[in-house]
């Protein structure tokens, strides 16, 4: 899953980007209301964490146009307010919730989880296709009695293809979601990362493959 946080406290956004690796999420960071809006954009993000006082662009104008423009990423607006008008304008201006600082951590996680599961994310321990699957707590695959433990890039990757298992996951959309919007990544570091995976199943002795779609991307197929 990857996160957006928006939070104009360097330190505190910090803080909040440790906390969701810490919960395996990948993040990305910005620091005003505008470089907010176009990441909130692009489409990429599971949930977004989203301060209200914010430079260029406060966050429930953040909110406002994000749903005008028909993007319906879940936002959780975090904020120093705490007065009841304030939560109203923020949850009228189309945020899912809203919680005031300070805050405990795992509150914040637990919110995250529960915004997921409203999407139709169910928070799971595992997934699997055919004879795999995988742990989402240690990153280990397994394939009968074997199992193997993959880097968080090929993690990240792989769990994409078992979120769709009936579908073709683009480059662009892996690149997008395991490298994030600010790295120089290209094209041969999505090859080059399933490689690595292809390989893995082949040590498991795993009756998957990992398919190409030429110019398109990958999905998941069973060996015949």
């Amino acid at each position: 899953m990857r996160i957006l946080i928006v939070e104009d406290e360097i330190r505190l956004a910090e803080a909040l980007g440790q906390i969701m690796r810490e919960n395996k999420y990948a993040v990305d960071i910005v620091n005003d209301g505008e470089a907010g809006y176009d990441y909130a954009m692009s489409g990429i993000y599971d949930v977004i964490v989203l301060d209200v006082m914010l430079p260029k662009m406060n966050g429930f104008e953040v909110v406002r146009q994000m749903r005008k423009e028909k993007n319906r990423t879940p936002v959780i607006i975090l904020t120093a307010r705490d007065e009841t008008a304030d939560k109203v304008n923020g949850l009228d201006c189309g945020a899912d919730d809203y919680l005031t600082k300070p805050f405990a951590p795992e509150e914040l996680s637990a919110r995250i989880r529960a915004l997921s599961r409203r999407q139709g994310e169910v928070v799971l321990n595992e997934m699997g296709f055919a004879d795999i699957k995988l742990d989402l707590s240690n990153y280990v695959l397994q394939c009968g009695y074997k199992t193997v433990r993959l880097g968080l890039k090929e993690f990240e990757v792989l769990r994409m293809l078992l979120a769709n298992p009936a579908g073709v996951v683009s480059k662009e959309d892996i690149l997008l979601k395991v490298w994030g919007t600010e790295s120089d990544a290209e094209d041969n570091n999505v090859e080059a990362y399933i490689s690595f995976l292809r390989k893995k199943l082949a040590y498991l002795g795993s009756g998957v493959n990992i398919n190409t779609m030429r110019k398109i991307g990958y999905y998941l197929g069973e060996k015949k």
